[in-house]
């Protein structure tokens, strides 16, 4: 089968790939080692991160190094744990990010998905400041033919959160996936309001199992890692969404997120379509930076 990550890390992988096939083929300088670092921080592999593979590539051999790059990389990742594998149900999937990241179009894609594993699924509308993206969920809800809930007549977040779970609660939804407002983190209004989301959650809803999922835009690079870092201050964060990771050369955004912050990638974004949406794969994703495709 196609490996559409592989495909989406098209970009990163050809601004390192050529620096590694030149060490491979013997050309062991100081210049070529500190062209291939240079690479990879540009690939926001992280500058730790980075150094250790300096010190790997060192050690072995120019035809054994990569091996033991890809192994050391792979073990810098948590271990492949799939999310859709739920250990409690029902769950809230509440969905924060700031402005542009992808947000509205990863719910309806985390909806199919589950919805195409046999769920029943509702989303909520709860971005009351953006009427496009009401809209978005009206036509991505039926593509991926699950229930939306909505109030274009509310302007309050927390309410339509709260109608939206007693709709679910009585329908007997196994997952309900929250679409909040994009928000910078810098707004103290705004993230106090995703506080109080979920606080109702928790307090009036305490049979949901709640899940907070960050959404990243992997052309932010390192931008993200503050971003992250301030939501989880204010809101417990579970796991990451990787978007646009199709249209960007950043893709090593992953390993600084997990080491930085203990934020695990759950879900990757690999088009627009919504059937374009995977769970992530330490080893598949390693393999596509580095150049060899699984196939799988």
């Amino acid at each position: 089968m196609f490996n559409t990550l592989f495909s989406a890390l098209e970009n990163t992988r050809s601004s390192i790939s050529k620096a590694f096939n030149k060490l491979k083929s013997g050309s062991m300088s100081q210049e070529e080692i500190e062209n291939i670092e240079e690479k990879l921080l540009l690939a926001d592999i992280g500058y730790d991160t980075v150094e250790s593979i300096i010190e790997i590539i060192k050690k072995f051999k120019a035809g054994d190094f990569l091996f033991e790059v890809k192994k050391y990389l792979i073990n810098e990742l948590p271990k492949l744990h799939d999310p859709t594998i739920l250990s409690k149900k029902p769950v809230v999937v509440m969905v924060v990010g700031v402005n542009g990241t992808g947000k509205t179009t990863s719910v309806a894609k985390l909806a199919k998905m589950y919805k195409d594993m046999g769920n029943s699924v509702t989303l909520i509308a709860a971005d009351t400041y953006r009427a496009a993206a009401v809209e978005q969920l009206k036509v991505w809800s039926k593509r991926a033919n699950v229930d939306l809930v909505c109030n274009e007549n509310s302007n309050e977040p927390s309410s339509v959160l709260f109608d939206g779970l007693s709709v679910s609660k009585k329908n007997n939804s196994d997952i309900v996936i929250v679409d909040t407002a994009g928000r910078l983190h810098t707004y103290k209004n705004l993230m106090s309001e995703l506080e109080k989301m979920h606080r109702i959650t928790m307090k009036r809803f305490p049979e949901y199992l709640i899940k907070n999922i960050i959404t990243i835009d992997s052309l932010l690079g390192q931008n993200s890692i503050v971003q992250a870092k301030e939501f989880n201050k204010h809101v417990p964060i579970d796991g990451a969404i990787l978007t646009k990771l199709d249209g960007t050369a950043k893709g090593g955004i992953i390993f600084s997120l997990h080491k930085e912050i203990g934020i695990p990638v759950q879900f990757i974004g690999v088009g627009e379509e919504l059937s374009d949406f995977e769970v992530f794969d330490p080893e598949k994703y390693v393999n596509g930076l580095i150049g060899e495709d699984s196939g799988k």
